[in-house]
């Protein structure tokens, strides 16, 4: 669950990206993802680097941003699997950009040189299970009609990679079209294209440990949603546990020095001395006195989920009769 992969990708291009664009601007051609110098000179290196690394710092940023969205997919499949569709998409998009580009030069007769450099095709790849697999639910509307959901605003940035270049449409399409390839399971691509065990286990052993953030040790641990917005909303839920009951902690502190509109002590003993408070002239046998209420474990949880203790819960929930308002707001008055 904490994505190393998705995080090696996200930090090192985007690191050597902008060290190229302001520091070693003289070493981008090596980056540059010539086509013609690929299909003359036999330039195959340039397949690796030039669809590897961004040389626009825009389409660095847009395309980290969706690396950033996409790391459900690390989270959901496992590294390996992860890293097999990203292996798989990445080299059936290079033999679909070639191919794109022998068609727009025989039907349309536009001689490409060139195209933007970046890891662009396996980010337009992972549209296809973004679609596919991320349900769609709507937050919003504007204006009555459109509606706004939690995958709008990856859409969004995808529409913005894909306006960023001239030619930058041939890696979207040519990364759609692989993205489907692998997701549908066209020839068994993805059992050809995978990444073998022991190649996992090396990366596991040496890129999981340099990008594997440590557990929080102070917080308490929140399922993990299924996507972004489902985790954003366990994290809204804790805060607002948290919260409450700083609020019932707060409440207790004043109600103990200021004292509350009802005097509880009236009514009921205080909780710690509730087996103390005997009548002076009479005193109860053992006979005569009543069973125990038999409390709900549940009810139990709730009050100790507000920061109550677990006596404290069990003697307010059978001093109430197992009323869990009643036992609430006793508790909160003492």
């Amino acid at each position: 669950d904490k994505a190393p992969l998705s995080k090696s990708l996200l930090l090192v291009p985007s690191a050597i990206s902008i060290l190229l664009t302001l520091l070693f601007q003289h070493y981008q051609k090596f980056f540059a993802y010539n086509l013609q110098a690929i299909k003359e000179d036999f330039q195959i290196w340039r397949l690796v680097c030039g669809r590897t690394i961004c040389l626009d710092l825009k389409d660095t940023f847009c395309s980290s941003l969706l690396i950033y969205n996409f790391r459900i997919f690390e989270r959901r499949y496992g590294s390996r699997k992860f890293s097999s569709f990203l292996l798989g998409a990445w080299m059936l998009s290079a033999l679909f950009d070639l191919l794109l580009v022998e068609i727009a030069e025989y039907i349309f007769g536009i001689t490409i040189n060139s195209l933007p450099s970046g890891f662009l095709g396996p980010v337009f790849a992972l549209f296809v299970p973004f679609y596919s697999s991320i349900p769609r639910v709507q937050v919003t509307q504007v204006l009555g009609h459109f509606s706004i959901t939690n995958k709008t605003l990856v859409y969004i940035l995808g529409l913005q990679l894909l306006t960023s270049g001239s030619y930058i449409w041939i890696l979207a399409l040519s990364g759609l079209v692989s993205g489907i390839c692998y997701n549908s399971s066209i020839l068994k691509v993805h059992r050809i294209l995978c990444v073998p065990s022991w190649v996992a286990k090396i990366f596991s052993w040496t890129l999981e440990p340099i990008f594997s953030s440590a557990e929080p040790t102070n917080e308490v641990r929140v399922g993990m949603g299924a996507t972004v917005d489902i985790q954003r909303q366990q994290r809204m839920e804790l805060l607002d546990r948290q919260i409450m009951m700083s609020q019932v902690a707060q409440m207790r502190r004043q109600r103990q020095q200021q004292g509350g509109m009802i005097n509880w002590n009236r009514l009921f003993p205080p909780l710690r001395h509730r087996h103390n408070a005997n009548y002076q002239d009479h005193q109860p046998s053992e006979q005569d006195t009543p069973p125990p209420t038999e409390v709900s474990e549940e009810q139990v949880a709730r009050l100790m989920e507000m920061g109550f203790s677990r006596g404290d819960a069990l003697e307010a929930l059978r001093a109430s009769n197992n009323d869990l308002n009643v036992a609430t707001n006793f508790l909160l008055q003492h």
